[in-house]
């Protein structure tokens, strides 16, 4: 199973996005999907540097939840920003210790920060001890680096590696 269906969850999603990408649920769609969905995981399994275990897939759920619900907040708060004006805004680049250390977990995170409308990763340490991020508006640095850690990397720990 695992050699045919590599990744199950990556072809389930794939299979989904495709289906709201193209706008169509028919027959045809999905079964262009459901191919597009096994051929792409099978065709790059060898680039994949690790099995991922997802430990807490509830946790998983209310992170992507929390995330959405910051993108929309972090929209509204840009906006705000952009009408006030260039005078009101505080841009740092702050520095981000890392207790998560999977390659995914990394990954994800340094992602979600980037997804985040007025913060994005700018550089990762070569011991990946610790992240550079550089937010649009930081008042208060200590913070941008507590809501980091404590919205995005402990939920990503805890999923994606062993307690």
């Amino acid at each position: 199973m695992s050699r045919s269906l590599p990744h199950p969850l990556l072809t389930l999603f794939l299979v989904l996005l495709w289906v709201l990408l193209t706008n169509s649920p028919t027959p045809g769609q999905l079964a262009f999907g459901l191919l597009l969905g096994w051929l792409i995981p099978l065709l790059t399994r060898r680039f994949w540097p690790e099995r991922t275990i997802i430990r807490h897939p509830l946790v998983l759920l209310r992170f992507l939840l929390i995330l959405c619900y910051d993108i929309l907040v972090a929209n509204l708060q840009v906006a705000r920003l952009i009408i006030r004006g260039p005078k009101h805004i505080q841009p740092a680049f702050v520095v981000v210790p890392l207790e998560v250390r999977s390659e995914i977990g990394i990954s994800l995170l340094a992602n979600t920060i980037s997804m985040t409308p007025g913060t994005v990763s700018s550089w990762l340490s070569p011991d990946r001890s610790f992240l550079v991020v550089h937010g649009l508006d930081v008042p208060d640095p200590d913070a941008l680096v507590s809501a980091i850690k404590k919205r995005y990397e402990a939920p990503l720990r805890k999923v994606f590696e062993s307690c």
